[in-house]
């Protein structure tokens, strides 16, 4: 196995352990609102904790519900509730061997394709079969190398 390889099994491995968590869809409030309230605590409480005004938490909160909060500013916000963040990325197509899987096809195919036709204008046509396989052989050969050309 290459370094590659390597590399990308155990970053999958990572992400699959989190994949579960995806289903799983924030408070209509957000996170930081949503435990604040849950735990009885007040705007100025919670600004006290974090060594700003209850108007700064309120400012965070809606920032947070808006989307345009720091990670760094979401992990001070979790660590003043006496919680942990815990964030990552999961693969919209199930695995991080799928993604380059898929990437390795289109660009194979554009590849063959691209011989295919130049072969098509000269009069050297090649069969179905024979663009299928060759198709198959370039995904294996692009799979395998992962060039950095795979995400352009």
């Amino acid at each position: 196995m290459g370094k590659k390889s390597l590399q990308l099994a155990q970053l999958n491995s990572k992400m699959q352990a989190i994949a579960s968590i995806k289903k799983i869809s924030p408070p209509p409030s957000g996170w930081i609102k949503a435990l604040r309230n849950t735990l009885g605590m007040t705007l100025q409480q919670l600004g006290n904790k974090l060594s700003v005004t209850k108007q700064s938490v309120a400012d965070l909160e809606r920032r947070e519900k808006e989307g345009a909060i720091t990670i760094k500013t979401l992990r001070e916000a979790a660590n003043a509730l006496e919680m942990e963040l815990v964030y990552g990325f999961v693969p919209k197509h199930g695995s991080l061997e799928a993604l380059v899987d898929q990437k390795a096809k289109e660009l194979a195919y554009k590849i063959v394709m691209r011989t295919a036709n130049t072969m098509k204008l000269e009069d050297q046509e090649n069969s179905k079969k024979r663009i299928e396989a060759a198709i198959k052989e370039k995904t294996v050969e692009i799979r395998r190398e992962m060039p950095k050309f795979l995400w352009d």
